[in-house]
């Protein structure tokens, strides 16, 4: 592959956020360069969560890449409060007229690929030393080194797609940026194992050992989540061990139905809530992990990544039409849509997980309010139009 000297938007970061971009950009007629630092197997080896919101659903179909998805994604209509040994429905579609979709992020990412792949795309994996620069002004450009060789690439905008850790958001001047923060103390424990589901829709738990989510990514593969300290080590956990704990925190008659199995794959994630305001410098725009991040309570990162580049997208597509009203209001109606998800998440995180430092009473005050939750139409129609998504504006 000839790698360009100049494109009109230079995607860094090539997870979904960064595909997806490139995808819809792509049906629009505006041509894009993807660089990713890591390997295309590594991004494809990453575990990562899988329920859609609609908005998520629509887009992917609008870039061409839904054939798969609607033909074995899962469409849920709703999900369970489990708590004093029950489990409550929430009614996604008869509170909203809504459902979310069941689909891994793997599987998401494949198919953005593969699409990327088939178009002819330029994509390159595997740039080291990736640095952006002059994005304050009209010229901006990216350097990388790929096989031995330095490369620049002109460009109009650089999308900065490439993550919480990534170059882009660092590249950004301190004094330019607003950073907000929320370290959780405690994490996720998740198993991946090649087992049906428990339900067939995921179970969301609170326990007085801690929370626990049921989960899945298809018919036959289960994703299973137990509350843990921080600094626990996956490792030090036999699957025994971890199937024992999940069942603990369960009803008697679901952790019965539980199915167990050798896992795939058990790591422990931390959780924080970020925001960096704004999400453009000048020509440098922010998307996805890069910008926000949510614990994975309410299902909302990639859905939050999808609506980042959905918005940006066509702000990106009229702005090579030779208009930039969509430019300069990316970042202010992105933040507006990121805020709510954020309190959601928050919110929820809250409602379900055993603090250290809330004690008794913090746990009566879980306890009254999930109750007033199943006991009123209202507080589960607020839930339901959080969890199937906001929309995009």
């Amino acid at each position: 592959m000839t790698i360009p000297t100049r494109t009109q938007v230079l995607i860094v970061g090539a997870g979904p956020a960064g595909l997806l971009l490139g995808a819809l950009l792509h049906r629009y007629g505006v041509d894009t360069v993807l660089l990713e630092a890591r390997s295309a197997d590594y991004v494809l080896g990453r575990i990562r969560a899988g329920v859609l919101e609609q908005v998520a659903v629509d887009l992917l179909d609008e870039a061409g890449v839904g054939e798969r998805m609607h033909a074995e994604g899962l469409p849920h209509d709703g999900f369970d409060l489990c708590f004093d040994g029950q489990r409550h429905r929430i009614d996604l579609h008869a509170l909203t007229g809504k459902r979310v979709m069941v689909y891994g992020q793997t599987e998401v990412t494949r198919d953005l690929m593969d699409a990327r792949r088939a178009a002819g795309l330029p994509s390159v994996y595997e740039a080291d030393g990736v640095s952006v620069h002059g994005f304050d002004g009209a010229r901006p450009s990216v350097r990388f080194h790929h096989q031995g060789a330095t490369h620049e690439i002109k460009c109009d905008f650089i999308a900065g797609c490439d993550g919480f850790h990534g170059v882009c958001r660092a590249s950004v001047p301190e004094a330019a940026i607003q950073r907000y923060e929320k370290v959780y103390p405690f994490g996720w424990m998740g198993l991946l194992a090649d087992v049906p589901p428990v339900s067939h829709e995921l179970i969301y738990a609170n326990h007085e050992r801690g929370f626990a989510l049921c989960s899945m990514r298809s018919a036959t593969r289960s994703r299973y989540y137990v509350q843990c300290a921080l600094d626990e080590h996956a490792e030090r956990w036999s699957d025994d061990a971890f199937w024992q704990e999940l069942k603990r925190r369960l009803p008697p008659d679901t952790a019965a139905q539980v199915h167990t199995g050798a896992s795939i794959e058990k790591s422990v994630a931390p959780l924080r809530s970020f925001v960096a305001e704004p999400m453009r410098f000048g020509r440098l725009m922010l998307a996805g992990d890069a910008a926000h991040i949510v614990p994975p309570t309410g299902a909302k990162g990639l859905n939050l990544a999808a609506g980042d580049v959905g918005l940006l997208s066509r702000a990106l597509a009229e702005f090579s039409r030779g208009s930039a009203a969509g430019i300069d209001s990316y970042s202010q109606r992105c933040l507006q849509r990121v805020w709510k998800a954020e309190r959601f998440s928050w919110w929820f995180t809250s409602l379900m997980h055993r603090f250290p430092d809330t004690g008794e009473f913090g746990q009566k005050m879980q306890h009254a309010e999930l109750e007033y939750i199943v006991g009123s139409t209202a507080a589960q129609t607020a839930i339901a139009e959080n969890y199937v998504g906001l929309p995009l504006g």
